[in-house]
């Protein structure tokens, strides 16, 4: 495993912002680490980048201990924090050379070429950092991280201020790493996550309280959505008394949204209802549960 978790809790005083949490991510691996604000997400992070201590439990990364072998662990991680710290005075391909040495790398110069090309670069590498925008200041933040060819990337929130050209290219280039790497990645992007990540952990008021598959996630949902569409009005109430009705949202016009217990289709019943009182049904479809309704379910207090 590239990355093995035991029962690590962090305390802030009386604060608890880690509760014995537990996970573990295997090689080749790109799995999205999900939560709401502060439930720990950053905490865990630096964590295992060896920038925080933890209180109880432990971490390792490539079979490194993050409580006594930071050095060791540091090798192995390429780390893009959430607030990108550069150095604005310095030009993008001076910094990553600078960044490269400090690593050890050996033949710099191609291995910052390789990094120049590969996040994109190319355009902006004669430029000072504090000359670059946001986006590319995010680009440049990415190439260091990989500038040592670490075997684990961690990565918190890193398409923050890309337009959607440049995010297409970024989720490309994570989706290209995860062949050869282990990549954690922490956003509040859902459409990202279902883009780019293979399982989603989820934490809350710092535990886990998700750790699946992402297409499983979704298709294990508590609730199932239906979209429905009458040619005549129809009640309300009427919807919400069908067997396994949780909730009805009326979209527009004769248009609405049910939902209903997963273990119960309600299709039929609507069929059953709409025969009765001499309705027509023009749509109805099962709604595939979306990333964003499955965070909402399991995070809301």
């Amino acid at each position: 495993m590239s990355i093995q978790v035991q029962n690590v809790s962090k305390l802030y005083g009386a604060q608890k912002a880690l509760n014995n949490v537990s996970f573990e991510i295997g090689s080749n691996e790109i799995v999205g680490f999900l939560g709401p604000n502060g439930a720990g997400k950053s905490t865990m992070m630096k964590i295992l980048t060896c920038y925080l201590p933890a209180s109880e439990g432990s971490a390792k990364v490539c079979g490194y201990n993050t409580a006594d072998q930071t050095v060791e662990v540091r090798r192995q991680i390429g780390y893009l924090p959430e607030h990108n710290p550069l150095y604005l005075d310095m030009y993008v391909k001076e910094f990553l050379e600078f960044t490269g040495k400090l690593y050890g790398v050996k033949n710099i110069r191609p291995r910052v070429t390789d990094m120049i090309e590969m996040t994109g670069l190319q355009k902006e590498q004669h430029k000072k950092i504090g000359a670059l925008s946001k986006g590319y200041r995010q680009r440049v933040g990415l190439a260091q991280a990989m500038i040592h060819d670490p075997k684990v990337l961690i990565m918190d929130e890193p398409t923050t201020g890309l337009d959607p050209n440049q995010l297409e290219d970024i989720r490309g280039l994570i989706r290209k790493l995860g062949k050869q790497k282990t990549v954690m990645l922490s956003t509040h992007i859902m459409q990202e996550v279902e883009a780019v990540c293979d399982r989603v952990i989820i934490i809350n008021n710092g535990s886990i309280v998700a750790n699946d598959q992402t297409q499983s996630l979704q298709q294990n949902s508590t609730r199932q959505i239906i979209s429905v569409e009458f040619d005549k009005s129809v009640s309300k109430q009427a919807l919400q008394a069908l067997n396994g009705v949780e909730d009805v949202v009326l979209i527009s016009g004769n248009s609405w949204k049910i939902v209903a217990d997963p273990a119960k289709d309600v299709r039929k019943d609507l069929f059953n209802y709409a025969v009765k009182h001499e309705v027509s049904i023009l749509t109805l479809n099962r709604e595939e549960q979306k990333l964003e309704d499955v965070f909402k379910q399991l995070t809301k207090k």
